[in-house]
């Protein structure tokens, strides 16, 4: 009986190991949840506080897009904070972690709790927006990045783009 306890055991936890940060893919705690939480409704705040709902839900989309695709970070704090180097320049995902040295208080408290409402919408009850189910990438309508990419969706100032197929 000792012998199976700790075959089953064994292989518990070799398969636990092979996870990432030693979690089963289904387990987060509340830690960690609050944490992806915060990094999301700071990402969507930094990004989007003037935008309407439907454009705050755009940015918090096309965060967790990112995780899920296997192309970016793996968690929403990692893909928020995400950094590449391009020919020695350092660029974020999202340009405001970049430029703006790193903000870490909101500015305006409506627009934050606002931002964080849609980060629990998004995050927590999955909410989604049919139309960027494939965006990975966006940016304001004032801007021309040159991107070839397919055009999702236009809200507010953000445009959207999903992945060549």
């Amino acid at each position: 009986m000792a012998y199976v306890v700790y075959v089953v055991t064994n292989n518990r936890l070799n398969a636990l190991r092979e996870q990432p940060d030693g979690l089963s893919a289904t387990y987060i705690s509340a830690a960690q949840r609050t944490r992806e939480l915060e990094c999301l409704t700071r990402n969507i705040y930094w990004e989007a506080a003037n935008e309407p709902f439907e454009g705050k839900v755009g940015v918090a989309q096309v965060t967790l897009n990112r995780v899920d695709s296997g192309r970016f970070a793996n968690s929403v704090c990692a893909v928020v904070y995400q950094k590449n180097i391009f020919y020695e320049k350092v660029v974020c995902q999202f340009s405001w972690f970049c430029e703006s040295g790193h903000p870490s208080k909101a500015i305006h408290r409506p627009l934050w709790r606002e931002s964080e409402e849609v980060a629990k919408k998004v995050l927590l009850e999955g909410f989604r927006l049919p139309g960027l189910k494939d965006a990975l990438y966006y940016h304001a309508d004032y801007v021309n990045p040159g991107w070839n990419k397919p055009k999702l969706e236009k809200i507010g100032h953000h445009i959207f783009y999903g992945e060549k197929t």
